[in-house]
């Protein structure tokens, strides 16, 4: 399973990369807000400083909802770094624009992934990743890890090649469900990442061994 990181924070993505096992970045338009980047410029700048930092996909989002505008915002977006992968959102136009980018070559990230149904539609249209948001589900009162289960069962069943990025991870325990219910990719911010280090009987362990090893001095 890859692990991507879901921030514009290129401080946290640094960090991330550090460690060895980063495979790509998500960004939207409140992450790119959330550390003060605004305007088409300055937006363009920060995504190809992040693809130049990292060696893996970076899905960089549109912000229109017609097919013709998602087109052409996602062809300059792609034009930006090889690297680049272009975030559609699910809605009937989107689809479109699957199909046009899937056509044309350009890799694709359809976001916004709720239902098992829509995974179906953007896997046929082509897309490089489907992004169900799990923590958004869970927060609705249903099971975000069963539906990364469930659509991971249909696109075995059909034979779909379109990656399932699970998306809106809330926890490490989230990242490790996941990984259970067969997710080719999870998108977290940083602190599950490195929740994933973290066990009491390890800094148990830890502490006993450097306690003992004073002994050897």
């Amino acid at each position: 399973m890859k692990f991507f990181i879901d921030t514009a924070d290129l401080a946290q993505i640094k960090e991330a990369n550090d460690l060895g096992i980063l495979d790509g970045v998500t960004t939207n338009p409140s992450l790119m807000a959330k550390v003060g980047i605004s305007g088409e410029a300055a937006v363009t700048n920060h995504y190809k400083t992040i693809a130049e930092l990292v060696d893996g996909d970076v899905s960089a989002e549109v912000v229109s909802t017609e097919f013709n505008a998602i087109v052409e915002e996602g062809k300059k977006l792609h034009a930006i770094h090889p690297n680049i992968v272009v975030k559609v959102p699910m809605i009937k136009d989107g689809i479109k624009a699957l199909k046009w980018f899937s056509d044309n070559g350009i890799k694709t990230n359809c976001t916004l992934v709720f239902s098992a149904g829509q995974a179906i539609l953007a896997a046929k249209a082509g897309a490089t990743y489907v992004s169900p948001f799990i923590g958004r589900i869970d927060d609705a009162n249903w099971d975000g890890v069963e539906l990364i289960a469930q659509i991971a069962e249909i696109y075995s069943v059909q034979g779909y090649e379109t990656q399932i990025l699970a998306a809106s991870i809330r926890s490490s325990l989230h990242i490790v469900k996941c990984a259970e219910a067969g997710a080719n990719v999870i998108t977290s911010p940083l602190e599950p990442i490195l929740g994933l280090l973290k066990h009491p009987l390890t800094d148990i362990g830890l502490a006993k061994f450097l306690e003992d090893a004073k002994k050897f001095k």
